[in-house]
């Protein structure tokens, strides 16, 4: 009698996890599943395209610089897009995969440009503390954004770094110091120079 055959249960499990992972493979359309959002506002669609690309995005946001909070928020944000603007794909044109990570690096540089107008807003606010603002002279945050952008192009090039760093990137005075390779006394003394120097560029505004 020819002896039974017997296949190990980790075997047999190994065997059933492969075969689910190609099923979803097979089965897993990114294009039909934003056309069914686009369509139908589809949950199940959005569900599982949220599962499969938003931990790919957090990835290649962290891959890029980007903090875990930070990425994951972006990530979030890029997938309600995703289900925000489904009638605007055209696989015709990029695959969802592109246009996916294309909406989350707009996301980026969004969140970049703010991030750089709330530091240059912080600049404008260091030159101005001693000097409140009156109600006829108020200037938009766009015209000091300007102004203070226009005043740092007259700095030497090592006092520009250490204020980009230090204001514009949010560095700590210690870390800028580590950044640059020079020592603390330093970067408070050429921060010292380019904000006199921005006071005085910027004098008919006070």
């Amino acid at each position: 009698m020819a002896s039974a055959l017997v296949i190990p249960f980790s075997e047999m499990r190994a065997a059933r996890a492969a075969t689910q992972r190609y099923r979803f493979v097979a089965l897993f359309d990114p294009n039909a599943l934003i056309a069914a959002i686009a369509r139908s506002a589809d949950r199940d669609a959005f569900a599982q395209l949220f599962d499969h690309f938003a931990p790919r995005v957090k990835g290649l946001l962290m891959r890029g610089g980007a903090s875990a909070e930070l990425a994951e928020e972006i990530a979030q944000e890029t997938l309600f897009s995703v289900w925000r603007k489904a009638a605007l794909f055209d696989p015709g044109k990029a695959s969802a995969s592109t246009w996916i990570a294309t909406i989350a690096r707009n996301q980026r540089i969004d969140i970049a440009r703010r991030e750089a107008r709330s530091r240059l807003s912080q600049v404008y606010e260091i030159l101005d503390e001693e000097s409140p603002e009156q109600p006829d002279e108020t200037l938009s945050g766009a015209q000091r954004e300007a102004r203070v952008r226009a005043a740092m192009t007259g700095l030497s090039k090592e006092q520009y770094r250490v204020v980009e760093l230090a204001f514009l990137e949010g560095f700590s005075h210690q870390e800028v110091a580590s950044r640059l390779s020079i020592p603390l006394g330093t970067v408070k003394s050429r921060l010292r120079l380019a904000l006199a120097h921005l006071r005085s560029r910027l004098e008919d505004l006070r």
